[in-house]
């Protein structure tokens, strides 16, 4: 995102938003409006405030795909009550409604950033400095913006008011009463607004000083294959539980009628995207960095996690620069510094601690489910055994560990810190010779009196990037943050084979799929499957391929915030968000005490969470509106 302060005007613009009417839709300062647009440089600081209301993407309190999910569970969020505590216990209501992108706070309530970029859209002819090139692509900037604030709001609530333009001031109370429309027609503006987007956006960014993260052709196209692939999906394509949730002329405001079309829809516009972005120089991020005599088995890792880590990588279709990865780091890193003392624990928080299920999501090494693997020992899992010089890259030799972390496909090592599981950089040259986590109670990277800690003994290694160093001798932890991954290259192949699947096209997808399993080091889907699988026919049929892509983008997708609204729009929220979360024991001080399974979160979900509620006080504002169904 460009990096722009705000004059005062607008700054007095958006404080006075606060008061505005209900979905603050209206425009309450005509003259300072009018100040915010005479000259380019103040219509350019307006658009950089529009930049400025994207989604907090990498901040737990703002973003419900974080810690909402059952991905990772921290405990110190479970004794606070955050708002993801709330969402992943069931606890939210029309009282407490939380991560309110509808109607919250001056910072997250997206109907502000919608009426910003009416304001925006409707003044920029008034600048007298402003070149025509510059005009073209700022309302294509500002048309992308409001079609994604639209998505967002969408992909929460369901059907949702369309804001397309301001009402004036003039025209009273009832005209501010919107309605929320079917999701269908939703998702026809947002593709109206994008098609305008792309025509005036540019191809790629010239000047990567001031304006990565700006949006490109690219990102317009990769939105567009996003939101057609969730209105494609069961949430919103023949779901028959909204049976009787219509507007007030009894139009059906979610889809119950089942339409493979629009699969295929989506699979165009997700090879659109793909095309796009190929031609615009995106690739599959291949680590290149290496010291000399790193194995393969180090780079093919740090592959994996640098698709995530590495700053404006070939694979990164939109990183959003004003949403950089930091604190998350801190607290995914595990304590594995030698020698560390109780003070200098604090550098760290390591409290994003992924739950053992997760651990066990991954594939064994011959690329298949570890249940489904012929030759896996799934049964003895959670026993222990010490590993040996050839697990040297992935596993400290002599150290015991459970047998659930031999045998894994590389995307394993990559993505989860373990008891005795090699953690690759962290100032370490030579990659036979890495650091290892210690997760036992009085351990560098266990439990200690008055220090933050994984609840799980797990930790979420794939969000760190690989030269971060914590310090052994002061409270201190040197990190590089980089921008949040809204969308990669991996996500758009998978979301294509997705598409293509489910349009019946089951022979089309494969390829896709094994692009990405190819970067990770594993063999494709059908040569994996017929080799090691007990069900060696799963890939040749569209439910087998079904289960296969969703899996597949869990393991590849892991805690970028992509799992927590796919498990929503496949509609198999209530199978994975009412379980309980385990971990190991991390009281345990010996071998035999730390692997020993803990129920430790119990995880409750019910048919009406798919969708937000409306609050209370936004319904009793509005008469018109018509709350969730089962709220």
């Amino acid at each position: 995102m460009i990096r722009i302060k705000i004059t005062a005007a607008v700054l007095v613009l958006f404080i006075s938003a606060a008061s505005c009417n209900y979905l603050d839709v209206v425009p309450d300062n005509i003259a300072v409006i009018e100040d915010a647009f005479k000259t380019r440089d103040n219509a350019e600081r307006f658009l950089g405030s529009l930049y400025g209301r994207l989604p907090r993407y990498s901040e737990n309190l703002l973003n419900p795909a974080l810690y909402g999910s059952d991905e990772v569970l921290a405990l110190n969020f479970l004794a606070r009550n955050w708002p993801g505590t709330t969402l992943k216990s069931g606890g939210q209501t029309v009282n407490r409604t939380v991560f309110r992108y509808w109607g919250g706070g001056q910072f997250s309530n997206l109907f502000v950033a919608l009426r910003d970029c009416n304001i925006f859209l409707k003044n920029l002819d008034k600048p007298f400095d402003l070149r025509e090139d510059e005009k073209t692509r700022w309302i294509a900037e500002a048309k992308f913006l409001k079609a994604y604030y639209h998505f967002w709001l969408m992909r929460m609530y369901g059907p949702i008011p369309i804001i397309k333009e301001n009402i004036e001031v003039s025209e009273g109370v009832e005209a501010v009463k919107v309605e929320r429309k079917p999701v269908d027609e939703v998702a026809t503006y947002i593709v109206q607004l994008l098609d305008e987007a792309i025509t005036g956006l540019p191809d790629g960014i010239q000047d990567e000083q001031r304006e990565m993260g700006r949006i490109t052709k690219s990102i317009a196209a990769a939105i567009k294959a996003r939101m057609l692939i969730t209105v494609a999906s069961p949430l919103f394509n023949g779901n028959s539980d909204y049976a009787g949730f219509n507007n007030a002329e009894g139009k059906p405001l979610i889809s119950t009628q089942y339409d493979v079309a629009k699969w295929e829809t989506a699979a165009t516009a997700c090879k659109e995207a793909i095309d796009m972005a190929e031609a615009n120089g995106h690739k599959l991020y291949e680590f290149t960095d290496g010291l000399k005599g790193w194995s393969d088995t180090t780079i093919t890792r740090l592959s994996i996690r640098g698709a995530l880590t590495e700053r404006w990588n070939s694979e990164i279709i939109w990183g959003a620069s004003g949403r950089r990865v930091t604190g998350l780091q801190n607290a995914a890193q595990a304590k594995i510094v030698p020698g560390l003392t109780d003070a200098n624990f604090w550098s760290v928080t390591s409290i994003w601690g992924p739950p053992l299920h997760i651990a066990e999501m991954f594939y064994s090494e011959n690329g298949v489910p570890i249940e489904e693997d012929k030759n896996y020992d799934y049964v003895s899992r959670y026993e222990t055994k010490k590993a040996t010089e050839a697990d040297l890259y992935r596993i400290q030799p002599s150290y015991e560990t459970a047998k659930l972390h031999f045998n894994r496909e590389p995307r394993f090592y990559a993505s989860v810190g373990f008891d005795g599981g090699k953690w690759i950089g962290h100032g370490q040259k030579d990659d036979k010779k890495m650091l290892h986590v210690e997760a036992k109670q009085g351990q560098n990277g266990g439990k200690r009196t008055n220090t933050e800690n994984s609840a799980t003994g797990y930790f979420a290694k794939k969000l760190v990037y690989y030269k971060n160093v914590q310090s052994s001798t002061a409270v201190s932890y040197s990190s590089t943050s980089y921008p949040f991954p809204v969308v990669r290259l991996a996500d758009l192949y998978l979301l294509y084979a997705e598409a293509l699947n489910e349009a019946g096209k089951t022979g089309e997808a494969l390829p896709w799929i094994d692009k990405v399993r190819a970067r990770a080091g594993l063999k494709g889907v059908v040569e994996s499957w017929s080799k090691h699988s007990r069900n060696a026919a799963k890939p040749g049929t569209q439910e087998g391929l079904r289960d296969i892509i969703h899996q597949e983008r869990m393991i590849e997708l892991v805690f970028e915030g992509h799992r927590y609204w796919d498990i929503r729009r496949w509609k198999r929220a209530t199978e994975f968000f009412n379980i309980n979360l385990e971990g190991w024991n991390i009281d345990g001080k010996e071998t035999d005490e730390f692997y020993n399974r803990l129920s430790l979160f119990q995880m409750k979900f019910q048919q009406r969470d798919y969708l937000w509620p409306i609050a209370e006080n936004d319904l009793i504002a509005n008469n018109k509106l018509i709350q969730t169904k089962g709220w």
